[in-house]
This record gives structure tokens, C-alpha cells and sequence, in this order.
């Protein structure tokens, strides 16, 4: 597609984080930029205040006259008003996705996938570059605290892009450097069964321009058996390792020090002692495989200590939201029951003598069903659980599937199950050290809430 003959988008989901970033690269591209969400929030209050025309009701009526490129996200309905109606003006809608392949294939791209991880990665991965030097555009799947935004512009011929599983939306890519971080099972709705969803991770790979890179997390590498091994020779494609404590780079020697995660990068040449302000050692291999690309595009080891060291996180990744003598307040975004996992190792090593209560919201019914077990035994390693309501999203009820299925599978005696409403009032007589909100849906709106009640 030549996006030099067009100058006004329309997106209908402007608000998403996904789809705000890419309005913000046509917006530095000079284009005209309108679109609808159903909801104002912060970030479409800042997107209205750089310059795009954004309406909040479902409305033909307001759709611009002169616009020459739709772009909309799957979370639309198909029966949604204004895509019914451009679609019979003879407008082709594209997908985010679409767009974004199309910017693969314009530039040279960095595209991290893998079921968790991949919004801290590639934030991680942009830092380190943008900090030493490499001019890059990226597009963040969260708000990086060191820049306020989720998109980056830059001038050089590079980009960082998220590689989305979901919707099999990486498959349009066509990245120079792709990661693997994890395939644990997920959107079954979408595969069906984790075979489909491994071979969408294979069929990702395989779309590596010829002479590329593949990073992948060590003990994933089993995984690659000889057929995919010899499809990636064929096309000149590398594979790379990474890890704790294995892997052709690799974090030793790991460490918690005033708070945050002391370590080494080792590779066959060197050893780099870092710091960084993120939880979890989960994110301390994120920070490998991104300091490992840094390095191989030229950024020095030194610039890369430096970086790490001031790389101050994503909005919503175990954010710390509040901290007194008596209290702490994490905000994370885990919705999948590895990400609990993490989330709630991570602070349990933070925080190892005070007690741990987690908020829950589980998001979607359709996960909430696949994953029910995972949810009940992730839980269960928290001290105190509040469950609430599940977070519908783009679903439909399913019968039989409500919170109390999850409820019913934790194996810990402090548990509650409550509507969102009531969280507040059930939080105040709780004994309260260290409180961990959970959730992809809206449970962060929550978080303000128990910072005034309780700090």
C-alpha cells in the first residue's frame, strides 16, 4: 500500500492501545487524523489534544466525508453501524494488523512475540536502542513510563513492533529480528488446540526475511524440531538462544539489591553487571533477549548498563501505584494464569515476610473455562483472594461459566468472591501488607479507589 497518496484516516477504535499507537505514526506522518471509540478515557483525551477528531456514539452521521483509508480493530463487531456503512460507500476496512505488515515490509523490524511478555520486551528493546543512539519507531502494546506514550517516532530504517498471537495478527508480519518468548496455551477461542496454536509460532518464523534472526527463550528451543529447524535454514534464518543461566546469552548470578533485580549478562565474550527496577525474574530474561538485539545492532554494553539502569517500566507491568511504611499497591496486567504465576512469584520475592493479597478480575468467559485450573492452582499461592466478576470484553455469557468455577478450585481459606462494586468495603477490615490487582479488563479503574481508602 503507498501511504504517500493518503491523507485522512478514519479508525474506528481509535481508543486501543494498539490502534492509538499507530493513529499517533500517521499523525507524525503528517495525515489527518479522525476516528470513534466507545468510551473518552485519558489516552483519547491526549489523542484529542494532539490533533485527531475523535466522537464517542455510534453515529454515520459523524463519520468525515473526505477520508481516503479505514483502519478498525477486531474488538468492532462486524454489525457495527459506521463499518456496515463504509463498507457499502466501498471503503475496504483494514485491520490494524494489516497496516502494521505493511510497515514491516517498508522497514527494517524488530517484531516480539510470545504469549506473555511481549508489551515489557519490546518497550525494554526500544529503550535500550533509543538511548544509545538508534533512532527507532516502535509501537507498544502500554504506556512506557520513560516516554508517557506507547509509540515512539524515530528516523532510522528500524521499528519495534508487538507480534500479536491473537486474531493470528503476527502472520502479516515480516520482521528482519523475531522473538519468541513463551507459547503456553491461549485464545483457544481463536486455534482451538495448542498444536494450531504452535503452528501459528512456526508459520511467524517462517515469515523472517531471508537472512534474519530468531531469538528464542532456551528451553523453548525442544520445541523447534528438525522440519521447522531445516524450513528456517532454507531462508538463511538463524536461531538464538537466551535465558537464566542457559542460553547463548544468558542473566547469572541473580539478586535482589534495594528493591531491584542485580544480574549478569554473560555471553561467550563478555559479563555486564546490571540493575534493573523491574520485578520478577521473568523480566529479567526479557531484559536479555532485548539487551542481546541491542548489542548486535551496535549498541555497546556499556550503553546498554546504563539504559537498563534508568529503564523506569510500562504502566500497568507490577507497577508499585502506591507505597507506605505499612502498605504496598501493584498494578499488573496478568490475565493468564502463567502471568499470575510471575506476577505473584515476583512480588512473594519482593516482598518475602508480608502477606500477599491478590484482586482478581478474570478477562474473558471463553479463558476463564480453558484455563480454570491453571487459575485455581495460580491463586492459590497468594495469602488472601478477592475475586470479582468476569470482565466479558467482546464475549457473550456462557452458561455455567461465572467467577465461582475459579473460586472454587483455590485451596487457600481467605477468599472472597464479590462484584466490583463491593471491593472497597471488602477490602476494609482485611489485614493488608502487600495488595496485587490482577486483570486485563477495566479492574484498574479500581486502583485510584484503594490508593485514596487506604493510603
Amino acid at each position: 500500500m503507498n501511504f504517500k497518496e493518503v491523507k485522512h484516516i478514519y479508525f474506528i477504535g481509535i481508543g486501543g492501545i494498539g490502534m492509538s499507537a499507530l493513529a499517533r505514526y500517521f499523525l507524525k506522518e503528517g495525515k489527518r487524523i479522525s476516528g470513534y471509540d466507545k468510551t473518552s478515557t485519558t489516552l483519547t483525551k491526549t489523542l484529542e489534544s494532539e490533533g485527531m477528531k475523535i466522537h464517542y456514539t455510534e453515529d454515520v452521521d459523524a463519520i468525515p466525508e473526505d477520508i481516503d483509508l479505514v483502519i478498525f480493530t477486531p474488538a468492532v463487531p462486524d454489525e457495527h453501524r459506521e463499518l456496515v456503512r463504509l463498507r457499502e460507500q466501498g471503503f475496504r476496512p483494514y485491520k490494524r494488523s494489516e497496516i502494521l505488515g505493511f510497515i514491516s515490509q517498508e522497514q527494517r523490524t524488530i517484531a516480539i512475540g510470545g504469549t506473555h511478555g511481549k508489551t515489557t520486551t519490546s518497550s525494554i528493546v526500544s529503550y535500550l536502542l533509543k538511548s544509545s543512539g538508534i533512532d527507532i519507531s516502535a509501537f507498544v502494546g502500554g504506556i512506557m513510563r520513560n516516554y508517557d506514550s506507547n509509540y515512539l517516532h524515530g528516523e532510522s530504517e528500524w521499528v519495534v513492533v508487538e507480534a500479536d498471537e491473537y486474531d493470528r495478527s503476527f502472520l502479516r508480519l515480516t520482521p528482519d529480528i523475531a522473538v519468541i518468548l513463551a507459547m503456553d496455551a491461549d485464545h483457544l477461542d481463536i486455534y482451538g488446540d495448542t498444536d494450531a496454536m504452535r503452528q501459528g509460532f512456526k508459520d511467524f518464523t517462517l515469515n523472517i526475511k531471508e537472512g534474519g534472526q530468531l531469538w528464542i527463550r532456551h528451553h523453548l528451543l525442544a520445541q523447534i524440531d528438525d522440519s521447522w529447524k531445516a524450513e528456517l535454514a532454507q531462508k538463511g534464518i538463524s536461531i538464538h538462544s537466551y535465558g537464566i543461566n542457559v542460553g547463548e546469552v544468558q542473566a547469572q548470578d541473580i539478586r535482589v539489591v534495594d528493591g531491584a533485580f542485580s544480574y549478569n549478562i554473560v555471553n561467550d565474550q563478555d559479563s555486564t553487571a546490571c540493575s534493573l527496577s523491574l520485578a520478577g525474574r521473568h523480566n529479567v530474561s526479557n531484559a536479555v533477549v532485548a539487551s542481546a538485539i541491542a548489542h548486535q545492532l551496535g549498541c555497546s554494553w556499556e550503553q546498554i548498563q546504563r539504559a537498563i539502569g534508568s529503564f523506569e517500566g510500562i504502566n500497568r507491568r507490577f507497577e508499585i501505584a502506591a507505597k507506605s511504611n505499612k502498605m504496598v499497591l501493584i498494578d499488573d496486567y496478568a490475565h493468564h494464569p502463567e502471568e499470575l504465576k510471575v506476577a505473584i512469584d515476583a512480588a512473594r520475592e519482593l516482598y518475602p515476610d508480608r502477606k500477599l493479597t491478590g484482586i482478581f478480575q478474570p478477562h474473558l468467559y471463553s479463558r476463564t473455562r480453558d484455563f480454570v485450573e491453571g487459575f485455581g492452582e495460580a491463586l492459590s499461592a497468594l495469602d488472601e483472594l478477592v475475586l470479582t466478576d468476569i470482565y466479558p470484553a467482546r464475549e457473550l455469557p456462557i452458561e455455567g461459566v461465572t467467577s465461582q468455577i475459579i473460586y472454587d478450585r483455590v485451596q487457600i481459606d481467605d477468599k472472597h468472591i464479590i462484584t466490583k462494586e463491593n471491593l472497597i468495603q471488602t477490602l476494609e477490615p482485611l489485614e493488608k501488607e502487600v495488595i496485587v490487582v490482577l486483570g486485563a479488563g477495566d479492574i484498574d479503574k479500581e486502583v485510584n479507589k484503594i490508593k485514596e481508602a487506604f493510603f
